[in-house]
């Protein structure tokens, strides 16, 4: 139904998983803006997860702005989602297109520094440094 596929040899938790599946279903335009997501319990059912898994994915995909949840209309896809997941700004009037996996593969680390109390600029300034392969010491 969803189109959804856990991999147990993939490192990242459930709730993980399941939020990169959607994120890339809406990059490749499989989801579409108001597309509406299927109910927590019945994701959790299809997946064999607890429902509590698929709130928390839901949860975290509404906090970045990929879906809104309202009562009774369960959980859609948002525009902005759908923006996000096809372009990354770059200078004003312009965007770029980045590929979804590279956004995947470097959201998980930008959380991690953030939840540690690192700035953007910080972190961004920590990433030229990384790519020219100098010393950030």
């Amino acid at each position: 139904m969803s189109g959804l596929r856990l991999d147990a040899a993939d490192p990242a938790p459930p709730y993980e998983q399941i939020r990169r599946g959607i994120r890339r279903q809406i990059s490749e335009g499989v989801l579409e803006a108001g597309d509406r997501l299927p109910a927590i319990r019945a994701l959790a059912e299809e997946l064999g997860l607890a429902p509590g898994t698929v709130a928390r994915t839901y949860k975290e995909l509404e906090e970045e702005g990929w879906v809104t949840t309202r009562r009774g209309a369960g959980t859609r896809v948002s525009p902005e989602g759908v923006r996000a997941a096809r372009t990354v700004e770059g200078p004003p009037g312009s965007a770029t297109p980045v590929a979804t996996e590279l956004r995947e593969l470097l959201a998980g680390p930008v959380r991690e520094a953030r939840s540690q109390g690192y700035r953007d600029d910080e972190i961004a300034a920590a990433l030229r440094q990384v790519l020219r392969g100098t010393d950030p010491a």
